[in-house]
């Protein structure tokens, strides 16, 4: 059996990097996917783990809106479920744990990244 998840979105904070007891990097950060419908958007939520070197590239270059490509494993709650967390709004969304095997940043290296977040337009270039 083989899984495998390509994500395109911006990161929803700056990401945040720790060791192991081992001592090997590991940095998660969170991650949005957006595309509009009609009138409305739809976001969905990730939580990305990445290991080693990559690891510590992500902590050093990425920030909150860096827009990234992420291609990893989907991982899911104890129940087999994503995990479920209610808005300041009162509605109800769902976060997915990845864990990276691949992210390769799509931000300019010039560019403040903080510009960059928010639901991603139809008409940007998609590297495939």
């Amino acid at each position: 059996m083989y899984q495998k998840l390509i994500l395109i979105g911006n990161l929803g904070r700056d990401p945040e990097m720790r060791y192991s007891p081992e001592g090997n990097p590991m940095t998660n950060f969170s991650m949005a996917t957006s595309r509009k419908f009609g009138e409305r958007d739809e976001t969905t939520w990730f939580r990305v783990t990445v290991f080693g070197k990559q690891a510590e590239a992500c902590n050093q270059y990425l920030r909150k809106g860096s827009k990234v490509l992420v291609e990893g494993r989907l991982y899911s709650d104890s129940n087999g479920n994503p995990s479920v967390f209610q808005r300041q709004d009162g509605t109800y969304g769902a976060s997915y744990v990845v864990t990276a095997e691949t992210v390769r940043f799509l931000s300019p290296r010039n560019e403040d990244a903080s510009s960059g977040f928010g639901p991603m337009d139809d008409d940007e270039d998609i590297p495939f």
